[in-house]
């Protein structure tokens, strides 16, 4: 056996150390370079005002409906947890900005959608998580400018209506009653295209009390215009939150000279706010131009239900409502309207054996919405589906807008009270108008197998079929 020297082996010990602390030095350059570069940091000049501004700052600005400011970063640094929170719950009653529908199921595509994207929530809570860097200050964008509170949403009427003056003093009970008639003035027939309500109150933007329609003391108000021959059409509700009501391009509401604006035809419900206020609605038309005719007839679609038995402490209860489609109908638009307990709406369509579900969303009672279906999505139903309107009601303390969960409730007027109706509206299709409105909406979607498309379960099929489907419900 060859023998080694003491020295040799102290240098190949030496060589072996060497080697060793080369490879652990290495080691982590090598590591490093097989990691991902590191995402840039979220800031609010960069990537968080650009979110505020365009779902947010409508309201949340001075002398606005929101009790906040989030116009610059030394508004909006210390809600920031908060936002991080309430932007989170995504279709829960408490989420801002306060766009309820659920993204999950149903149909997707909505006028003026204000909700944030996942992206978008998942910005606001790495922003939050990092502390809330301001960021570089060339990075901010422009700041909006907002009209005053003289402008309209919509641009400006082509007439405005006002209600009677109410008032309510400080601490005052709520009230329910008419309110009057008010002559409108028009003196030619005209086509409404939409309508905009808003109140316009002495508090001049001062809120007395940090709640949701703090600033107002008109929580709900029904009317409707009425001809000269005594006929009369019912318009929107004006409810606190509520966005403005376009109508379908095709089916203007017509105002009659001489109409009057009616304000018996339903009640008012106020409340106080925690001043003694004065109040008005106006009511902002903007009409059709001179000559249109409406080639589409609008009627209600809605399903409501009057039996409600919601007991006291108790948590997801379930309610259910129909109505059927006596006419092939586009759906425009989906309005759950419940009270203080409501926390949740779906709207399914019923057709055969086919049961599809057009829409859920959250609710809660001090932020109504309306969500108006793109043109593209509207729902096109044939006569005899069925609507079904699911609710759900959390009569327990976990529901804050409840002021005694102890309670039992049924239907009523007040808030403490309840309701469960769908305020749709849909426009009457002939059996012309209904093929070639599928015919587009078959090369919108491009469906070319047996599928049906999302809420027209009638796309899927040939004409001929579907002409038989609808002679077949008659």
């Amino acid at each position: 056996m060859p023998t080694v020297s003491r020295d040799r082996v102290a240098n190949l010990s030496r060589r072996f150390q060497t080697v060793v602390a080369l490879a652990v030095l290495t080691l982590p350059v090598l590591v490093s370079a097989g990691q991902d570069s590191p995402k840039p940091q979220v800031t609010f000049t960069k990537d968080i005002a650009p979110i505020l501004q365009r779902s947010c700052q409508t309201c949340h600005r001075p002398n606005s409906v929101a009790p906040m400011s989030l116009l610059t970063y030394e508004d909006t640094r210390p809600w920031a947890k908060a936002i991080k929170y309430r932007t989170g719950l995504r279709d829960k009653p408490d989420v801002m900005p306060p766009w309820f529908m659920e993204k999950n199921i149903g149909i997707q595509k909505y006028r003026n959608d204000i909700s944030l994207t996942d992206e978008e929530v998942g910005k606001i809570a790495s922003w939050v998580d990092a502390g809330a860097p301001r960021g570089n200050p060339a990075d901010m964008p422009p700041p909006r400018s907002f009209p005053d509170a003289s402008k309209w949403q919509l641009g400006e009427p082509d007439l405005i209506v006002s209600s009677p003056i109410v008032e309510m003093a400080e601490s005052a009970p709520d009230w329910w009653g008419p309110i009057g008639k008010v002559p409108t003035g028009l003196t030619e027939d005209r086509y409404v295209a939409s309508v905009e309500m808003r109140e316009v109150n002495d508090l001049m933007g001062k809120v007395e009390r940090q709640t949701i329609g703090a600033l107002y003391i008109v929580h709900h108000l029904h009317s409707g215009l009425e001809y000269p021959d005594k006929m009369s059409v019912r318009l929107p509700t004006h409810e606190v939150g509520r966005n403005a009501d376009v109508y379908d391009p095709a089916a203007g509401v017509l105002m009659k000279a001489g109409s009057i604006l009616d304000f018996t035809v339903g009640s008012v419900h106020l409340h106080s706010n925690g001043k003694r206020t004065k109040a008005h609605i106006e009511y902002g038309f903007r009409f059709h131009p001179k000559g249109y005719q409406p080639s589409k007839k609008l009627y209600s679609v809605g399903a409501a239900t009057t039996e409600l038995d919601i007991k006291g402490m108790e948590a997801n209860q379930k309610f259910e409502a129909f109505t059927v489609l006596q006419d092939h109908t586009k759906v425009m638009n989906f309005e759950p309207h419940m009270h203080a307990s409501g926390v949740r709406m779906c709207l399914d369509a019923i057709y055969g054996s086919t049961v599809e579900t057009l829409s859920c969303a959250g609710y809660n009672h001090g932020w109504v919405r309306v969500y108006t279906y793109d043109d593209d999505a509207a729902p096109l139903l044939p006569k005899g589906t069925i609507l079904r309107i699911t609710g759900y009601f959390d009569n327990s303390p976990a529901n804050r807008n409840v002021a005694d969960p102890r309670n039992w409730s049924g239907l009523g007027h007040r808030s403490m009270d309840n309701m469960m109706i769908n305020i749709a509206q849909g426009v009457r299709l002939t059996d012309q108008e209904f093929q070639a409105e599928m015919a587009k909406r078959r090369e919108q979607l491009r469906v070319t197998g047996a599928e049906p498309g999302p809420g027209c379960p009638l796309c899927g099929q040939s004409k001929a079929l579907t002409a038989s489907a609808g002679n077949q419900q008659q």
